[in-house]
């Protein structure tokens, strides 16, 4: 019974000392992610793939809001079915353009989700590579609550991230 409470006595207050020696690191996400030149690289990479579509959608409102003006002004000159056959076809004009900005909008959700998984992963290699190269025992990343300047390693992450440009 001794042994056992010898045993109990060592585990209770040895862990203290051990977890005293542990080198702990925490990674703010959401300022990594945010100050990253990856993010901004990413982004004018998204701008400039959508950048033609954008400008395409645009002029496409455009025309078909100088269409919706002309045919209010010029109204009492067409005859009914002039009139009708004006208004069906800028109704059908409309879908179109409402088809192309939802198709639009979702390309582009699509691409910068996979810009963001890209990063995602940049980051988390790049936290391992310093975790390693530092000696840390562990690094939190997401999912914490309060961390204190002294194990904060967030700008040191930035600093290496900025590195890898």
């Amino acid at each position: 019974m001794k042994f056992i409470w010898l045993c109990l006595w060592i585990a209770v207050f040895s862990t203290p000392s051990y977890a005293a020696e542990l080198k702990i690191g925490v990674v703010n996400a959401a300022a990594v992610m945010e100050q990253s030149p990856q993010k901004t690289r990413a982004l004018a990479r998204l701008e400039k793939e959508f950048s033609s579509r954008s400008k395409t959608i645009e002029s496409k409102i455009k025309t078909l809001r100088t269409k919706q003006e002309k045919l209010v002004k010029d109204s009492a000159i067409y005859s009914a079915t002039e009139r009708k056959n004006k208004e069906r076809a800028i109704v059908s004009e409309q879908r179109d353009v409402k088809r192309l900005q939802d198709e639009y909008s979702e390309d582009l959700s699509i691409r910068r989700n996979e810009e963001l998984r890209k990063l995602e992963k940049e980051i988390a290699q790049t936290i391992v590579e310093l975790a390693k190269k530092e000696s840390y025992d562990l690094v939190v990343f997401q999912g914490v609550i309060f961390a204190s300047d002294k194990v904060d390693i967030t700008d040191k992450v930035l600093k290496s991230l900025k590195a890898k440009k």
